[in-house]
C-alpha cells in the first residue's frame, strides 16, 4: 500500500516549489536570458527600431557633419558674392531615417533637385524650401523682400533658371567638400515640385539628411540633402572620425595653400627700384630746369634695390633686354645691406 504524506510532508514540498534550488553563484538571478555553459554577466538591454535601422555609425556621421560643415562655409560665401547681400548658411541638423519618411516630411510644393554623382552609384536629392527660394528670386530680380508673399505653386520656368544658378554654386561646394574623400562629378539631372513621386530607392531605405539652415536679412529658410546608404557604402571605410581627422589634418592646409596661392597669383603688383638716393635745398628744387645734373655719391655700375609695392625685396643691376629697360635680380635684399 502506498504511503499516505502527512501535513508537514506537504509543506515541506510546497515550500521548494516556492523557492526553487539549483540557483547558483554563477547564474546570477535578474539575468534576460541564460545560455547553457557561457558566462552570463548583466546584460546591456537596449530597444531597436527595425521599422528605423541606424547603418551609419556615430564617428561615420560626425565626419558628414563635419564634411557638411565645410560646405555651409563655402556656400554661404559664394551666395553672398552672387546676391551681393550677406547669406548665412549652417549645418541645422543631421540624422537617419527612410526614404519614405524624408518624402513625407517635404512640403508640396517644393524646389526638389536630383543630383547624380558619378563615380559612385545612384543619386542624392536637395530640396531647398520655398520660404527662401522666393526671397532670392526676389533679391535676383531687383526687389526688396517687404512684405514678400511666398506663393503656393510650382516654379515657373523663368524661377526655376534663376534657381538653377543656386544649385550650380551648391553642386561646386558640394564637390570641392567631398573631394578630401572622394572626388565625385555632381550634376543636376531633374527639378520636381512633389517630392514623393520621385523614387531614386525603396521607401524603406536609409538615407542620411543633412538639414541646412539657410538666413538673408530677416527671411529664414531650410535646404536639405538626402544622401542614401547604399550610395555612400563604398566610402563608408572613408568616413570614420578618426581617418577623417586625420586625413583633414595632413591635406587641409596644403588644400588651403593651393586655392590661396591661385587667388593671389592674379593680382597685380606695382615694382620699382631705386637709382640713387641725395639730399638738395628747397632753393635748389625750385631752380631745377631740363638739362641740370643732380650729384650723387652712388657709382653707376653699383647695385640697385628693387622695391616690390614698395617693400625693399631683391638687389640687382638695371640694364637692356631686347630694346627694353631690365632689372636683373642678383639676390634677395638682406636687413644687413645699406644699398
Amino acid at each position: 500500500m502506498a504511503e499516505v504524506l502527512d501535513q508537514n510532508d506537504i509543506n515541506a514540498l510546497l515550500d521548494a516549489v516556492e523557492e526553487p534550488q539549483g540557483e547558483t553563484d554563477d547564474q546570477p538571478s535578474g539575468d534576460v536570458f541564460h545560455v547553457q555553459g557561457r558566462d552570463t554577466g548583466p546584460r546591456d538591454v537596449r530597444p531597436y527600431d527595425f521599422k528605423r535601422p541606424e547603418r551609419v555609425s556615430k564617428d561615420q556621421m560626425r565626419a558628414l557633419e563635419n564634411l557638411h560643415e565645410g560646405f555651409s562655409r563655402s556656400f554661404g560665401a559664394q551666395l553672398s558674392g552672387f546676391l551681393r547681400t550677406i547669406m548665412e548658411v549652417r549645418v541645422a541638423n543631421i540624422g537617419q531615417m527612410t526614404f519614405s519618411e524624408f518624402t513625407h516630411s517635404l512640403p508640396n510644393p517644393t524646389c526638389f533637385n536630383l543630383l547624380s554623382c558619378e563615380p559612385l552609384e545612384g543619386n542624392m536629392c536637395l530640396d531647398v524650401s520655398p520660404l527662401i527660394i522666393y526671397p532670392v528670386i526676389d533679391r535676383l530680380l531687383g526687389g526688396s523682400n517687404a512684405d514678400l508673399f511666398i506663393p503656393q505653386r510650382p516654379l515657373t520656368a523663368i524661377e526655376m533658371r534663376l534657381v538653377g544658378k543656386i544649385i550650380d554654386r551648391a553642386i561646386r561646394a558640394f564637390a570641392e567638400a567631398w573631394a578630401n574623400v572622394i572626388p565625385i562629378n555632381f550634376q543636376l539631372k531633374e527639378t520636381e515640385s512633389n517630392a514623393q513621386l520621385v523614387q531614386i530607392v525603396p521607401p524603406n531605405e536609409v538615407v542620411v539628411v543633412v538639414g541646412f539652415e539657410l538666413k538673408m536679412g530677416g527671411r529664414t529658410g531650410t535646404m536639405n540633402l538626402c544622401i542614401p546608404y547604399k550610395v555612400i557604402e563604398p566610402v563608408m571605410d572613408k568616413l570614420s572620425n578618426e581617418t577623417w581627422a586625420a586625413y583633414r589634418r595632413n591635406h587641409q592646409d596644403d588644400r588651403l595653400r593651393r586655392q590661396v596661392a591661385d587667388h593671389l597669383g592674379a593680382a597685380k603688383l606695382t615694382v620699382s627700384s631705386i637709382l640713387a638716393e641725395t639730399t638738395i635745398k628747397v632753393s635748389e628744387l625750385a631752380n631745377l630746369q631740363r638739362g641740370d645734373l643732380i650729384l650723387t655719391d652712388k657709382s653707376a655700375t653699383a647695385p640697385l634695390v628693387l622695391l616690390i609695392e614698395g617693400k625693399r625685396k631683391y638687389i640687382g643691376h638695371l640694364g637692356q633686354h631686347k630694346g627694353n629697360r631690365a632689372f636683373k635680380v642678383s639676390r634677395t635684399y638682406l636687413n644687413k645691406d645699406r644699398v
